[in-house]
């Protein structure tokens, strides 16, 4: 019932999905070369704002837990389970403050209006699944990148989403590079539960009345552990925090 209900709902939600990219596409590109970086972060900020306030037309809600706790003035990596695009739609409002960037795979990077350019252009990297040499130097870039600029990279070691929201095994070697070339970083687990949810159905229909929430946990300083314990430390408690899933 839920399915056939929510179609004629989803028409109207991806046309306002889809107008905000569009409009935000030239916002974007006259912030970031009009004004510089700090301009285009904050239109980058507002367009996930509006993408949020869109899914509140199919009754989707957020909570968001111990943000208080993340660290500031430091590096961070944060380390999520991944369940749908909807996960980086909250990580980059709600955590605005800590700059996100994000390892995202290639083919992310081009046709899509906003997204692709802020990807580009936003201090995000892109790398080839099928090509995990590519990958090593490119996440080493933004691993210095944070590191010099006191910003944030957010990893999914899963690699691709889960469609039930049961995480699956994390792969090691991007959070490994990441923490080798910043050192002063801090770790910080969050867990996401129901954003799979929104699309149970595939792309269309989007799913009604979820509740995505987004639980941070204790951060560890990259210093402080050897990366086998931190990796095993992260892995537990992020998938201990995931329990919305059947």
């Amino acid at each position: 019932m839920q399915k056939i209900i929510s179609y004629p709902i989803s028409v109207i939600y991806y046309l306002c999905f889809g107008f905000c990219l569009a409009v935000f596409h030239p916002i974007q590109w006259f912030c970031l070369n009009v004004f510089g970086y700090q301009a285009h972060k904050k239109s980058v900020d507002y367009l996930n704002f509006f993408l949020l306030r869109c899914t509140n037309l199919v009754g989707t809600t957020y909570k968001i837990e111990n943000r208080e706790t993340i660290p500031t003035g430091v590096p961070l990596i944060f380390v999520c389970n991944h369940q749908s695009m909807y996960d980086i739609v909250a990580m980059i409002w709600y955590f605005r403050r800590f700059h996100c960037k994000f390892v995202s795979k290639k083919e992310l990077g081009s046709g899509i209006p906003s997204v692709s350019y802020n990807l580009r252009h936003g201090g995000s990297v892109l790398i080839d699944r099928k090509d995990p040499k590519q990958a090593i130097p490119v996440i080493k870039g933004l691993s210095e990148y944070i590191e010099k600029n006191t910003r944030s990279a957010v990893i999914f070691p899963e690699g691709t989403r889960s469609k039930t929201g049961k995480p699956k095994e994390f792969a090691q070697s991007g959070l490994k590079i990441l923490c080798k070339y910043a050192p002063s970083a801090y770790v910080v687990p969050v867990s996401i539960n129901n954003s799979w949810k929104m699309v149970r159905f595939g792309f269309f229909p989007v799913g009604l009345g979820n509740r995505l929430s987004f639980t941070v946990h204790k951060a560890m300083a990259v210093k402080d552990y050897n990366f086998e314990d931190l990796m095993k430390m992260t892995e537990k408690l992020v998938v201990e925090g995931v329990n919305e899933y059947k």
